[in-house]
């Protein structure tokens, strides 16, 4: 035990300058993996820290936004509401159309000559026969004198070769003359007769030239433009005259797609009369009411469409030749349709569907209204209004504005939408198209059919 005390205080007492210096290079290694250690520790303290903390900040986002959500579902969102019609409906075929005279003539001179004054005002009605523009008759007038002239005087020598073959004829009964006088006599009568005929012939063709100055409407119809001024020398069959179309009644030439044409021709076999109306361009105002006439005996193999015409009667002449016209083409009526405005139809992965306030929540007294989402099948559309054939019952309500912020189960405070103002709104409805997007019949919009 004292060599041991003696020992280190030997030790103690021992000056530093007397003990051996260690450089850096020769530190323990042990001390450097402490510091890493410590280090590391650290580091994995403070991303710990800061994990737990975004996720502690998206945990209170997440429950923040549930609380809006939550907060949003359980108020009210306002929207306006209009109950499903039960109604009658006439269901269209809807096209574009061109209106085209019923008649059409244009008027040339079928002799040549001078032209004299007209005997119409441009733009007049004229009836079939009247008289509207004369050429100069004398030459023809003159004509048909000389064929006359010549009648006459064939005429005489058929006469004295009459009498000549009588007188021949008794002195040959009397034997005083020969079988070949007769014979002579009879043949030059033949010929006299032959050319009173040509003669007859040439006074008929004198007269239909002269009959032919004066130049008469073929048609009933409205009279255009003038287009050659009296005092012109007319061509015969090469000048155009003036062109005359027959307004009353009037055509309208239109197309369908042939996957359409078998049920209209169906109708048309069973000589059913169907029902045509024109609409203006816009296809707001109807212009007039007529019926399909026919169809054309071939598809057009470049369009895969038919041309058919409608006739109208026009009496107020509202359509004008070459005008564009929106056909509407009844093929039946729907006496119970359910109609709802077409801004309720929603199309969805599913197909169709409305969304549907019930009745008795929206009559209960301070509280909100449920949406909810009603599939539907939809017949046929136009434009303003929609025939639903099947997912809806008369009288119930459907969004037609707010449907935007909708979900199934929200509450909903419901308004009544109001009612269009205006000759559009007071057609629409009065008839729908075999269309999937088009307006009501007074409405104006175009037609296409839904397929089924």
């Amino acid at each position: 035990m004292k060599t041991t005390g003696i020992d280190n205080m030997s030790i103690e007492g021992t000056p530093e300058s007397h003990l051996p210096t260690l450089s850096a290079s020769e530190q323990p290694p042990a001390r450097h993996a402490v510091w890493l250690r410590i280090v590391a520790l650290i580091v994995v303290v403070c991303l710990g820290v800061v994990v737990w903390r975004i996720y502690q900040n998206q945990k209170q986002s997440a429950a923040s936004s549930a609380n809006q959500a939550a907060a949003l579902q359980s108020r009210p969102v306002p929207v306006q509401v209009t109950p499903a019609d039960q109604r009658p409906m006439p269901i269209f075929l809807t096209a574009l159309g061109t209106v085209t005279p019923y008649m059409s003539v244009t008027v040339k001179a079928r002799v040549s000559g001078q032209l004299e004054p007209v005997k119409f005002t441009e733009g007049q009605q004229v009836r079939q026969g009247e008289t509207i523009m004369v050429i100069d008759p004398s030459p023809y007038k003159a004509a048909l004198d000389q064929a006359k002239g010549t009648l006459a005087h064939d005429q005489a020598l058929l006469k004295n070769a009459q009498a000549e073959y009588a007188r021949y004829k008794a002195l040959y009964d009397a034997g005083v003359t020969s079988k070949e006088t007769l014979d002579s006599d009879a043949a030059a009568q033949g010929q006299y007769q032959g050319a009173i005929e040509a003669d007859k012939a040439a006074v008929e063709a004198a007269q239909l030239q002269l009959d032919w100055c004066s130049i008469q409407s073929p048609i009933n119809g409205r009279i255009g433009l003038r287009l050659v001024d009296p005092g012109n020398i007319i061509a015969a069959n090469a000048t155009n005259l003036v062109v005359i179309n027959q307004f009353q009644p009037i055509a309208v030439y239109f197309t369908l797609p042939e996957n359409e044409l078998p049920q209209v021709l169906q109708k048309l076999a069973s000589d059913k009369r169907l029902p045509v109306d024109a609409y203006d361009r816009d296809d707001v105002q109807k212009l007039a009411s007529g019926y399909l006439l026919t169809a054309d005996n071939q598809i057009d193999t470049t369009t895969g469409t038919d041309k058919l015409k409608a006739v109208f009667d026009n009496k107020d002449q509202s359509l004008f030749p070459n005008q564009f016209v929106n056909i509407h083409l009844q093929l039946e009526d729907r006496p119970k349709a359910i109609v709802v405005p077409s801004a309720a139809i929603q199309t969805g992965l599913q197909g169709s569907y409305v969304w549907v306030i019930d009745t008795a929540a929206t009559n209960a007294a301070g509280s909100a209204a449920t949406a909810r989402i009603q599939p539907v099948k939809v017949a046929l559309a136009e434009g303003q209004v929609t025939i639903v054939d099947s997912g809806l019952e008369p009288g119930q309500n459907v969004v037609v504005d707010g449907s935007d912020r909708l979900r199934p189960g929200q509450n909903v405070t419901v308004s009544v939408a109001h009612q269009r103002s205006g000759k559009g709104a007071a057609q629409q409805g009065s008839g729908s198209s075999a269309g999937g997007a088009a307006s009501g019949a007074g409405t104006g919009q175009h037609h296409k059919k839904e397929q089924q």
